[in-house]
């Protein structure tokens, strides 16, 4: 059974994210729909001694209506990364697995030639996955021919990679056409992110909802112990 996700890509996502990723054998990041500003596209949470905040990664939108993700460019000017890699190293070098996790996440935020959000975003996902040893293969939308509205172009994403089951997050549940999917005998997985344990976490109140960073830094490759469908690492 050849089961597949389509998401579109975020910024350095929740574990949630990574667990949906986990259970598939493939993903495609849905790149070619329209960007949304204020969204996790773009932007995502850390824990802080005082609560949440958003890392937001400021990008250039000339079409707002009508530019895709995968058109969307990062601007550069306002030096982000140094920002964003400065708040992170602020709140989480006291962490147990800093250092580890600092060794191939600094350099993609020092990285000059970041210069596609869709890039970006690809890159510190590929780096997590590789990480965490989630062997799930990676694909882009825009490496497929979609005309179609929402539904059927995810249905022909899944019947173009020959999938026998689509994994989705809860929220397609307002506008999928599961009568679509079942004509063509595929089927759908609805993602359950409610029960997650809580792990290790640095100040007061826990959060489930901020960034899968704030995991990898307080547990590093224990992370599979706080996640529903990832894999035990060889090393255990």
């Amino acid at each position: 059974m050849k089961k597949i996700v389509i998401t579109q890509s975020n910024y350095i996502p929740w574990k949630g994210y990574f667990d949906l990723i986990a259970m598939a054998d493939e993903i495609v990041l849905y790149d070619d729909v329209q960007f949304t500003k204020r969204d996790w596209r773009n932007r995502n949470q850390i824990k802080t001694p005082t609560g949440k905040i958003w890392l937001t990664v400021p990008v250039q939108t000339k079409n707002k209506f009508n530019q895709k993700i995968s058109e969307t460019l990062i601007d550069n000017e306002s030096k982000w990364a140094e920002s964003h890699w400065k708040a992170i190293f602020l709140n989480y070098s006291r962490t147990p697995f800093f250092k580890e996790i600092e060794c191939w996440l600094k350099p993609i935020y020092l990285d000059k030639n970041q210069n596609s959000l869709s890039c970006l975003n690809e890159s510190l996902i590929k780096a997590i996955c590789n990480y965490l040893q989630i062997k799930t293969l990676i694909l882009k939308s825009s490496e497929f021919k979609l005309d179609a509205n929402k539904s059927e172009n995810l249905l022909n994403i899944c019947k173009a990679r020959n999938a026998d089951e689509y994994i989705s997050g809860p929220a397609a549940k307002s506008y999928l056409d599961l009568e679509i999917f079942k004509k063509h005998n595929i089927k759908v997985i609805w993602a359950n992110y409610s029960n997650y344990p809580e792990y290790p976490q640095l100040w007061n109140d826990f959060y489930h909802d901020v960034s899968i960073l704030d995991l990898l830094f307080n547990c590093g490759e224990k992370t599979f112990l706080y996640m529903k469908h990832m894999n035990m690492p060889n090393k255990y």
